[in-house]
């Protein structure tokens, strides 16, 4: 078995690799000039099961071409098979027809990340379970929920606790941690008027005088997030905490968080942290590399993997 990080979550990648007690495979991923990817394997891979580890977030159209090219390279080197772990998946939220004359570009990259060479991918929290049946190769589509759980477990007081989906898309992911937690569970009723902009219109369930969580696969601008802490606050919440598995960030969102009621927010390192995220005072990180080594593992033994769901 080899691992192999391309760039964008190299931290990530080390952890795996120190936790399956297996170095990283010496790998040049650099650009030329004019910003065109090279991709040299520096190591003989042939016959080898191999683990490619690149989240396809920010730059996302750059990531995914590191993706592609490195496969590329891993397929003409002759290896046994290629396994795309894909911690985030970027346009993964382009998973339907939003209208009259627009892409499934999910399902385009799950076409360009096969037609690479990928054997089967491995991911994480995947924004809508159906992509899974876009790859036609194997598809693993890992839970942050379990650990997500033990956190709030150690963090957060059991009475009254209430989990809250922000929105009905949502409900599904809430309502299981909620079971896990033996807690009540809360909807957010919003109307979006357009991508990016959300307004909160109502909650659904009893959030007064008690703690909130609330749960979330993808926190991008954090709108929908801040006004669904701040709807929680003026009904009454005594706190509000945010759980989400894929911390994208972008644009003002981490100066959003910190000036929004939002106790803590827990996302996890699918997405390599910016400085600004780091140095925010309510925003925290778990680790998800014991998560994905397990899964390498059991993978490259022909293992079961699905227990990992429970």
């Amino acid at each position: 078995m080899k691992i192999l990080s391309c760039n964008s979550n190299r931290p990530l990648s080390e952890a795996i690799s120190a936790y399956l007690n297996l170095p990283l495979t010496k790998a040049s991923v650099r650009r030329f000039s004019d910003m065109e990817i090279f991709v040299e394997i520096q190591e003989n891979i042939r016959g080898e099961d191999v683990f490619v580890v690149q989240s396809t977030s920010f730059p996302a159209n750059d990531n995914l071409m590191e993706l592609l090219v490195t496969m590329d390279a891993l397929r003409r080197s002759s290896a046994q098979r290629i396994t795309a772990v894909i911690p985030y998946f970027g346009y993964a939220r382009q998973d339907r027809k939003s209208g009259p004359r627009t892409p499934i570009s999910a399902k385009l990259v799950a076409n360009l990340i096969t037609e690479a060479g990928a054997d089967r991918v491995l991911t994480v929290d995947l924004h809508a379970g159906q992509i899974q049946g876009f790859f036609d190769i194997p598809t693993d589509n890992l839970f942050a929920g379990p650990g997500l759980c033990n956190n709030i477990k150690e963090t957060m007081p059991s009475d009254g606790l209430v989990m809250v989906s922000p929105d009905v898309g949502g409900v599904v992911r809430a309502r299981g941690l909620a079971k896990r937690l033996n807690a009540d569970l809360a909807i957010i009723d919003k109307r979006r008027e357009k991508a990016g902009v959300s307004e909160v219109m109502n909650i659904i369930g009893d959030v007064e005088g008690r703690p909130c969580v609330l749960v979330d696969d993808i926190v991008d601008s954090a709108g929908t997030l801040c006004n669904a802490a701040q709807a929680l606050m003026d009904q009454g919440a005594t706190e509000v905490q945010a759980y989400v598995t894929h911390g994208v960030l972008s644009g003002g969102a981490v100066a959003r968080v910190a000036a929004s009621p939002i106790k803590r927010l827990v996302i996890t390192d699918s997405i390599q942290a910016t400085e600004a995220v780091r140095v925010t005072q309510n925003i925290e990180q778990l680790t998800i590399a014991p998560l994905m080594a397990e899964a390498i593992s059991r993978i490259s033994n022909e293992t079961s993997v699905s227990s990992l769901f429970d």
